[in-house]
């Protein structure tokens, strides 16, 4: 018997909801607290002519995270696991120090950007109180509960980013200036601009999301018993694109609040969250203060579990230790173990006194350094043959793919430039 109109409608609703999951998680989780310092920055320093930056980077963040997807998918294995196997121990180590590094400092400063913002809501709490208490509470989930669980609550996570959109709403905004500069911007050649525009690129296409997506592709194959074909490929490639979408449109809506409230105000520079959050309470009211404080709050439980679950992944690849959110913490203790002393690393930073905007300093340099060097084995996994089978990349993933090479190589060129030198 035929389905009324209604009820195909409902079934196509459920089966796109089916078919989104390691691609819309990961496209959020970039948008970290770390994230949302750098976009406010952004917006709060040149008002809207960074606009066009999300518009940029959105087919580069498609094109890589798809072609980890794929690894994953093809190969059943993680991203580490194809290099171990491919390529030098002596490559594989260097990468994985300066993950493990990089993302433990970006784990540190999401913690603090967490237990800063909960004291604003709840001042008679101190922020180290709530940094234990998120960090305990993300470590507790990821031990205890099942993967189907945890893949549904980070998939509902997502939505905590809805409340950067509907802030522009809130506030006064000039539409016919904003789309001006997102579709004919005036780009500034000069020091500030560029170092911004690499802050974005750095926080936007970050390598933890390289491992992760490879990662959570095997997962989710094997708790959907996926058969490898043209569908599981298209519904992989359907999940990255909203994913990465929905990802840069709350880039881009950050921005674009930030450029409304905090430039028009006159405040130009913003190094945290709480910043951020203090700037905008009597500029843009208190609905737009609790979007915003509850989002960083909900996209820091979104990304912690990503970015431990990342390192993660790579420490398990490496040495070959069982691995898995879908195991158990007995049937993969190895595994857990990492994710319990990045957590308890990222927790220390902040109380040994280490800066989190240093933290992100020291990350973006990390993540700009390493970003292009493993672009280029992530080109080179997915055209050979030998690897990927029937599944190595066509022509428009290897124009997107050099062009991400080649946009992430002169950005971390110029990031180290400035970095050392200054001008």
């Amino acid at each position: 018997m035929a389905l009324p109109a209604g009820g195909k409608k409902v079934n196509k609703v459920k089966r796109f909801f089916g078919i989104i999951g390691p691609g819309l998680i990961t496209g959020a989780s970039d948008d970290d607290p770390s994230g949302i310092v750098t976009y406010t920055q952004a917006g709060s320093a040149f008002n809207y002519q960074l606009l066009w930056s999300a518009l940029v980077t959105y087919p580069l963040m498609v094109s890589i995270q798809e072609m980890c997807a794929r690894i994953g998918l093809v190969t059943d294995r993680g991203l580490t696991s194809i290099i171990k196997e491919h390529y030098s121990r002596t490559t594989l180590y260097v990468i994985l120090v300066i993950s493990f590094i990089s993302i433990t400092l970006n784990i540190g400063a999401d913690i603090a950007a967490m237990g800063a913002v909960g004291n604003l809501l709840f001042p008679s709490i101190k922020p180290f109180f709530f940094s234990i208490f998120f960090t305990l509470l993300i470590f507790y989930s990821v031990i205890f509960w099942s993967y189907h669980k945890i893949a549904l609550i980070l998939k509902w996570l997502c939505a905590s980013l809805l409340g950067y959109i509907a802030i522009p709403f809130i506030v006064h905004v000039p539409w016919m200036r904003v789309l001006r500069d997102t579709f004919l911007p005036d780009i500034i050649i000069n020091k500030e601009y560029l170092m911004m525009f690499v802050g974005i690129l750095g926080t936007t296409i970050s390598p933890y999301l390289f491992f992760w997506q490879a990662s959570m592709e095997v997962e989710d194959r094997a708790e959907k018993h996926l058969f490898i074909g043209k569908k599981s490929i298209s519904n992989m490639e359907t999940d990255i694109n909203v994913g990465m979408l929905f990802s840069n449109i709350c880039f881009y809506f950050i921005v674009l609040s930030a450029g409304s409230v905090l430039f028009g105000a006159g405040v130009r520079h913003i190094d945290t969250v709480e910043e951020a959050a203090r700037a905008l309470r009597p500029l843009a009211g208190e609905y737009a203060y609790f979007l915003f404080a509850l989002g960083v709050i909900g996209t820091g439980f979104l990304a912690l579990p990503v970015l431990a679950g990342a390192i993660s992944y790579m420490v398990s690849e490496t040495f070959g230790w069982n691995e898995g959110l879908a195991k158990k913490y007995y049937e993969a203790p190895g595994f857990y173990l990492v994710i319990a002393i990045s957590l308890l690393l990222g927790l220390l930073i902040h109380f040994l006194g280490i800066s989190p905007v240093h933290a992100l300093i020291y990350t973006a340099v990390l993540y700009g350094v390493t970003a292009p060097v493993l672009i280029g084995f992530i080109l080179h996994i997915c055209n050979n043959k030998t690897i990927m089978g029937k599944y190595t990349n066509g022509l428009w993933s290897n124009i997107f793919g050099v062009a991400t090479f080649i946009v992430m190589t002169i950005s971390a060129l110029l990031l180290l430039w400035f970095t050392v030198y200054g001008t």
